[in-house]
């Protein structure tokens, strides 16, 4: 796939006509502060340039993205070209139609079944991933969870997140063995959470076996905005989608 942009794709035994991929801030028209490849239209870049990113995105990966207003919530949507829905997730099983998450830290959480015939995308910052957008997800696909694939993108690494009590105490009233996900960061009363383990241990606890990805770090990894790093920001963009009916 060759882009006038950089592009992570993941590692990871999707079917073949499952395409995904993660944009980086590489390249690009944005300016400062939101330099170079931002996404995101709601974050104060000038919308022309956003504009002009989006479409350069979407000719050089020749799919239709889907974009949410993302509010930190758990609601799971169908992709629809054209709307734009207020959700944290979406899914599609229409070849060509991205499912398509704005991040800056959150973690981007990729779907698919093994067949290929459906896809989905979740934005997991912590309180979707506490609220059940991960979960939400599964029943909205509508497939076995042992019959799919998850894909875990780009977010704030366990050695820097720090978080306060209410955030532990959230995940571990769900699940006790979230405790592992949280050591004390060396600040009286918080911790450093580990977004990748607990989005593991609720897919697990969900019944999806096979999950990949992780290990990335926004904040300390300039390829990618970082809302912790620099609050005035941009936006990298998670995307999913179909090319072609998995049985042609």
């Amino acid at each position: 796939m060759t882009a006038p942009f950089d592009l992570i794709v993941p590692d990871w035994p999707a079917p073949a006509n499952v395409r995904a991929c993660v944009t980086t801030r590489a390249r690009g028209d944005s300016l400062a502060p939101f330099e170079c490849f931002n996404l995101g239209d709601h974050v104060g870049d000038n919308d022309r340039q956003v504009q002009a990113n989006r479409d350069v995105l979407e000719q050089q990966l020749e799919c239709s993205p889907v974009w949410l207003e993302q509010v930190h919530g758990a609601t799971v949507v169908e992709a629809s070209p054209g709307t734009l829905a207020t959700a944290d997730a979406s899914w599609s099983a229409a070849p060509g139609v991205a499912c398509s998450i704005l991040t800056a830290d959150c973690l981007p959480v990729l779907f698919t079944d093994r067949d290929g015939t459906r896809v989905a995308a979740a934005h997991a910052g912590w309180r979707s991933l506490a609220g059940g957008v991960l979960e939400n997800t599964l029943v909205a696909m509508q497939v076995d969870p042992r019959q799919l694939l998850v894909w875990l993108g780009p977010a704030i690494g366990s050695e820097v997140y720090e978080v306060g009590p209410e955030v532990r105490q959230a995940f571990t009233a769900q699940h006790a063995e979230a405790a592992r996900a949280f050591v004390p960061s060396g600040r009286s009363g918080h911790w450093l959470a580990d977004l990748y383990e607990l989005a593991r241990i609720r897919l697990a606890a969900a019944g999806v076996v096979a999950v990949y990805g992780g290990g990335f770090c926004t904040l300390t990894d300039s390829r990618f905005y970082s809302y912790r790093r620099q609050a005035v920001t941009g936006r990298m963009a998670s995307l999913i989608w179909l090319t072609a009916p998995a049985n042609l």
